[in-house]
């Protein structure tokens, strides 16, 4: 199975990837969320988080569950011929 960055979601230095995996006949999303940092002069990534993140990372997940829920929706119109 095979991973492809297909959306990307912000919120500050909040960041939601969503990633499309295709089997045969299936096709699912995953997510990972990232905290962009700067030490000196380079921009790293981390996975943990504050407590002052939580509202935004709420905020980013359900705009991901949205994309996400869209994307299968478009999908399945095509698959019946309604688009």
């Amino acid at each position: 199975m095979r991973t492809k960055l297909v959306h990307e979601i912000r919120q500050g230095l909040l960041v939601v990837r969503i990633r499309r995996a295709k089997s045969r006949a299936t096709v699912r999303h995953m997510l990972s969320i990232h905290r962009l940092y700067k030490n000196g002069d380079l921009w790293h990534e981390s996975t943990r988080f504050g407590q002052d993140d939580i509202p935004f990372i709420r905020f980013l997940l359900d705009e991901a569950h949205t994309w996400m829920i869209e994307q299968e929706s478009d999908s399945m119109a095509e698959t019946e011929g309604v688009k």
